[in-house]
């Protein structure tokens, strides 16, 4: 696609020498990034260097839609500190020991470490770092799978017209349920049976070509060099470039990458699917009962020794606060942050009830922004969360939601959690600041193909394509999803309330909202070249997440 080249735009200014107090707010004298629609587009590939660290690059200055990170800390943050500033991550959990997280993971000092004794009063035993509310539980199925298991046996053979009155919205929710399930199930049943059947062609075609060329490494050249003296061989020899065309490689490599998608499958099948699991058994608690909250323990990096089930979450805390200037690994975008670990999104669908607790453990201890990397389209218990958000709100909390990842308009699909709905628009609070993903290619392809968008119902973007980050035992890794998305902007968000911290959630909010860069592009929207929209019809400020802009006006809203 041809790409159109526009004029650079010049931005002047500088910032002021910051006030030799650290927890001062500089005195910002820069000028605003705007115009964006005069800056050049990039027309070539992103390097290495630039592809790992594009989320926090200079639109005007790389032609690259990062947040002006880098800008900002060298023009405005330089070498200062402002507040210290918590910020919960309500996750899957983190790899607390990892060597560019150790530094920055919350300490409870009110709390004496595994001396089996609430020190502090709280309700939660020794909770150094958070608290993990699945315990030792790890996979999950999803939520309509718990509603369809848990109804089927009071609707399943009660045809719609013999339901009483009192029971019409809950059958209703079973049909739904069944629905999606029916659907879901087979479509990776399907995938997964896909699968296996391109490995077996695979096998043999392979088998068939490395005797014939002596080596199974052969590459795609000398593929095509073979010649091919039957049909059959004319055959495989097309299937397999066909193969190596599409997946970079050799075959071997792509046999190994067709397992692993078939292990996810089939992963996914014993879990999230699985009508005979009970993952929940082993934490020994009420889900539907609010009140029973003597449930879970302090291991915040959950019981898996591998880690693997906590990469989710440790992704998440590197975006917003990996250690800064440390020479090693990455550079958050948060500095003097500190993360509280919540552990209660397993591998499936969270409960209602743990992140309903988990929200308002993270107020009662001290956090000041919770990121919620996490999102489903049934939910049993919407009000309890919906509680927690206002008492998060009551308490001048901000919560920064990812959009979800399915290329679907919410304004008309309700993902939970959220603060509002397609029936009920009205927000419930102002503290609650959901997140689309951004594409590092700026034009038409700049909203990622995946993510969720919403004129009402999402208020921001933010880099979410292919983001490096932490993940556990010293690893780092690329990710991508609305879950990218959010953390950046919980990264700024925290970097609003550490330098001023007279600015309240929802203060906090209308800033990173109003700062942001728009665009008049038509953007393709769920990875379909045939359906577009401007990009500022996507959210309610029309606009991506900026880090120097913002904090050009949260000086100026907290004078």
């Amino acid at each position: 696609m041809k790409i159109p080249i526009y004029k650079p735009m010049l931005v002047a200014g500088m910032a002021a020498v910051l006030a030799s107090c650290g927890s001062s707010a500089p005195a910002i004298v820069s000028t605003p990034i705007e115009n964006i629609d005069e800056a050049p587009l990039k027309v070539s590939e992103l390097t290495e260097v630039q592809l790992k660290g594009w989320g926090g690059a200079d639109l005007v200055s790389d032609t690259i839609p990062g947040m002006s990170v880098q800008k900002a800390y060298n023009q405005i943050i330089k070498n200062n500190k402002g507040k210290k500033v918590i910020v919960a991550v309500i996750d899957s959990g983190v790899d607390i020991e990892h060597e560019d997280l150790d530094g920055v993971i919350w300490t409870n000092r009110d709390e004496k470490p595994n001396n089996n004794r609430d020190d502090d009063n709280n309700g939660y035993v020794d909770d150094m770092h958070g608290w993990n509310f699945l315990g030792d539980a790890v996979e999950e199925n999803l939520e309509y799978t718990r509603i369809y298991k848990k109804l089927k046996p009071k609707y399943s053979s009660i045809p719609a017209g013999a339901v009483k009155p009192e029971n019409r919205e809950e059958f209703e929710l079973y049909q739904r349920a069944k629905a999606e399930y029916d659907k879901e199930y087979n479509e990776v049943l399907g995938m997964k049976n896909q699968y296996e059947g391109i490995v077996q062609q695979l096998n043999v075609a392979h088998n068939a070509v490395s005797t014939e060329l002596g080596k199974e490494d052969y590459t795609l050249e000398e593929l095509k060099d073979m010649s091919a003296s039957t049909e059959e061989m004319q055959q495989y020899k097309g299937f397999l470039s066909q193969v190596m065309t599409n997946v970079e490689g050799t075959i071997p490599e792509a046999m190994v990458k067709l397992q692993e998608a078939i292990e996810y499958f089939d992963g996914r099948l014993s879990s999230h699917f699985n009508l005979d699991l009970d993952g929940r058994a082993v934490v020994g608690d009420d889900v539907d009962d609010i009140t029973d909250t003597d449930y879970g323990n302090a291991n915040v990096m959950g019981p898996t020794p591998d880690k693997e089930d906590i990469k989710h979450g440790t992704h998440v805390a590197g975006i917003i606060a990996a250690e800064r200037g440390n020479n090693t690994g990455i550079d958050g975008v948060a500095n003097n942050v500190e993360i509280m670990v919540l552990r209660a999104v397993p591998d499936g669908d969270e409960y209602d009830k743990d992140i309903a607790l988990a929200i308002r453990y993270a107020v009662d201890n001290g956090a000041s922004i919770i990121n919620t990397s996490f999102g489903k389209y049934f939910s049993t218990h919407p009000e309890w969360v919906r509680d927690a958000i206002k008492y998060a709100d009551k308490n001048d909390v901000l919560i920064v939601n990812a959009a979800g990842n399915e290329g679907l308009n919410l304004d008309t699909t309700a993902v939970y959690p959220n603060d509002q709905d397609p029936e009920n628009t009205g927000e419930i609070s102002d503290n609650f600041l959901t997140v689309g993903a951004l594409n590092y290619q700026y034009g038409s392809g700049l909203v990622a193909g995946f993510s969720n968008y919403g004129k009402t119902n999402v208020d921001v973007f933010a880099p979410g394509t292919k983001i490096w980050s932490t993940t556990p035992n010293n690893e780092y890794e690329y990710l991508q999803g609305t879950s990218m998305a959010a953390p950046a902007v919980a990264g700024v968000a925290a970097m609003i309330r550490s330098y001023f911290p007279n600015l309240s959630d929802d203060q906090v909010k209308q800033v990173i909202m109003n700062s942001g860069l728009t665009s008049s592009a038509t953007v393709i929207i769920g990875g379909d070249p045939s359906n577009t929209r401007k990009f500022s019809e996507l959210s309610t400020s029309g606009k991506m997440v900026n880090l120097y802009n913002a904090m050009i006006l949260a000086d100026k809203m907290s004078k």
